[in-house]
């Protein structure tokens, strides 16, 4: 039995090993007619595409990296801690609705408190929520009436 990395270098190659199944030889032969017939070895780009099996850890990580999930933990626990972190006369008229590029949305359902929020509470909760999540997680706050 032929090892398969021989058989893909022998594909690779133009130089034959003497000990090589028909089957290679006239993989080999193939390969270079059709180098010849394009006029170009397409040979190292096939190579390249047939990448062997990766491991599922480095999919799986590779995967959640691109889906920042831990960015997105942080906004969850963010709306998880907002009850317990800011005044309840605040909590019961405004919710956080969206983290979005260190920018907390926040709703606030009327604008009577809206105006409140905005004139004399918006750095204390700032600041809380700085405080306890750090404060590149959360740079600003937007209120929305609504």
């Amino acid at each position: 039995m032929t090892c398969p990395r021989t058989v893909c270098w022998c594909l690779m190659n133009d130089s034959p090993k003497p000990d090589l199944p028909p089957f290679i030889l006239a993989a080999q032969a193939r390969r270079r007619a059709l180098a010849e017939w394009r006029g170009v070895d397409l040979a190292p780009l096939e190579a390249i595409r047939a990448n062997p099996a990766q491991p599922i850890q480095q999919i799986v990580s590779k995967v959640l990296k691109d889906l920042h999930l831990d960015r997105r933990r942080g906004d969850v626990e963010i709306l998880k801690a907002w009850n317990d972190l800011i005044d309840p006369n605040v909590t019961a008229h405004a919710q956080p609705v969206n983290l979005h590029k260190g920018t907390l949305f926040i709703a606030v359902d009327n604008s009577t408190w809206l105006s409140e929020i905005v004139r004399y509470r918006r750095k204390e909760i700032l600041d809380r929520l700085q405080k306890c999540f750090g404060k590149d997680l959360v740079v600003k706050l937007s209120f929305r009436a609504g």
